[in-house]
């Protein structure tokens, strides 16, 4: 992989002309919260897709790599495509029942419909 000689830092800078310019480092001490604990939120969604369908998994709170793991069991057990990112995962159609049934078999709770 090729690395940019010039590349942002994560938060959109990539050089400044002060010279005791320093970043403020930040401590993210995100840990991920038990799946008892989560209040994940399940919807299709077809916005700027193309007119396809897929179903979001919204409001998971925790690690980057904890939501990219369960983004991959997901898929895996849905047997499609998706992706995982900002705290959401999305799986490629509607596979709404089925990414349900994964996640009471696993831990987690369901919410109660308003």
């Amino acid at each position: 992989m090729m690395s940019k000689k010039n590349k942002a830092d994560g938060r959109g800078f990539v050089y400044s002309t002060d010279p005791g310019f320093k970043f403020e480092e930040v401590q993210e001490d995100v840990s991920t919260v038990s799946p008892a604990e989560q209040k994940l939120r399940i919807r299709l969604d077809t916005k700027h897709r193309a007119g396809k369908a897929v179903t979001l998994v919204e409001g998971f709170r925790g690690k980057e790599e904890d939501l990219e793991d369960l983004g991959k069991k997901l898929k895996s057990f849905c047997g499609t495509g998706g992706s995982a990112k900002d705290g959401e995962i999305i799986v490629q159609g509607d596979q709404r029942d089925k990414v349900l049934q994964w996640l009471l078999k696993n831990g987690y709770k369901q919410s109660k419909k308003i």
